[in-house]
């Protein structure tokens, strides 16, 4: 067992947290689950807007997310309903993460996937400004919100927006919504930035067309796991050096008036980690004899970026956001977790004890 994380690298204040209301939307998604369960132990009183989980089986079931959050099945569409759950929970900080996340849904379902990820964005801004006491907002977008040329850079905070897919392109509109809305929050008291992680990686995601569940999926099933695009890079980040950017920002949003309002959250681009060197790493630790295979239709799947980096340099350099679980380390951890789960350990004590030994407090070995 890993005992903790690096030491270095900011991280969140629980003494900012305690008693905050947070609203945070996507809260029964894979890395929304994480986050409500880290906020409630530091404190905060979190209510959760979010349609139902939408795997089975879900970290939100087994962890048992809904003890630690007040949770509000709402679809992020229905604008009177968004409305009114903001208005029932009083945010002092808002952390938005509920979203249409997945590339090749977004080829089969590009409407739904504007009017989740822009016109829900546009709902939630629109209920947020009708109340008071609201501090921060914070945005999650995406690494793929920039227009990528292929040539291997890592993006900064200044390069232009694009996208080539569906869900890309709606994460760049959501980007310029918020721009666009950001004079209004001023005007209210309110800081409202965004953030673009990168590809979160971490025990309890199951979700499709996501590499770490679909090793997971072919270690139950004893089944060979096959790769797209097995030479793809990607800013790999644990969802525990996600989230701690996350909450490092939403703090310096809450109390600083000079923060970035758009902020890259990754890894360090110097070592990037292919997909297949992800698989290597991972597929033997949950039991599989043979890392990976190429899948027969490679050649046929929908358009997928070869290359993706983050440049982090600006959250490093202002508020000393790094992550504390870089490289292998990321790997191992989300192997970990899995091998517990499977071996029969408790979802939830294991997300419990990894948050602890993140922050560096003492694991049981």
């Amino acid at each position: 067992m890993i005992v903790s994380a690096h030491k270095q690298g900011a991280l969140p204040n629980p003494r900012f947290w305690a008693g905050k209301r947070v609203l945070l939307t996507g809260h029964t998604g894979f890395k929304g689950s994480w986050a409500a369960l880290w906020l409630a132990e530091m404190g905060a009183h979190v209510q959760g807007l979010s349609l139902a989980p939408e795997t089975t089986p879900s970290l939100f079931d087994l962890a048992g997310i809904a003890q630690s959050v007040t949770h509000h099945v709402v679809d992020i569409r229905e604008r009177a309903a968004v409305a009114w759950v903001v208005a029932e929970a009083r945010p002092e900080i808002i952390l938005h993460l509920a979203a249409q996340p997945l590339v090749r849904r977004s080829y089969r379902e590009p409407t739904l996937t504007f009017d989740t990820n822009v016109m829900g964005t546009a709902h939630l801004l629109d209920a947020a400004f009708a109340n008071d006491g609201l501090k921060a907002i914070l945005v999650i977008t995406s690494d793929k919100v920039y227009a990528n040329d292929e040539h291997g850079r890592a993006f900064q905070e200044g390069d232009a927006l694009g996208g080539h897919d569906p869900y890309s392109a709606s994460k760049a509109a959501v980007e310029m919504l918020v721009h666009s809305a950001q004079s209004r929050a001023a005007a209210r008291g309110v800081a409202l930035g965004t953030v673009r992680g990168g590809n979160v990686i971490g025990g309890g995601d199951y979700s499709e067309d996501r590499i770490v569940p679909d090793i997971v999926r072919a270690a139950e099933r004893r089944e060979p796991l096959t790769l797209r695009n097995p030479g793809a890079t990607r800013p790999w980040q644990h969802v525990l050096d996600c989230l701690a950017g996350y909450f490092v920002l939403a703090e310096a949003l809450a109390s600083e008036p000079q923060t970035p309002r758009a902020l890259n959250v990754g890894p360090d681009p110097s070592a990037p980690i292919t997909v297949a060197g992800l698989a290597e790493v991972i597929s033997p630790a949950l039991g599989l004899k043979e890392a990976w295979r190429l899948a027969p239709d490679a050649d046929k799947q929908p358009r997928e970026m070869g290359s993706l980096a983050l440049d982090p340099t600006l959250a490093r350099t202002r508020l000393e956001i790094r992550d504390r679980l870089p490289g292998r380390a990321a790997l191992e951890w989300t192997a970990e977790w899995y091998a517990g789960v499977m071996a029969g350990q408790s979802a939830r004590a294991l997300c419990l004890e990894q948050i602890a030994g993140y922050v560096g407090q003492s694991r049981q070995a």
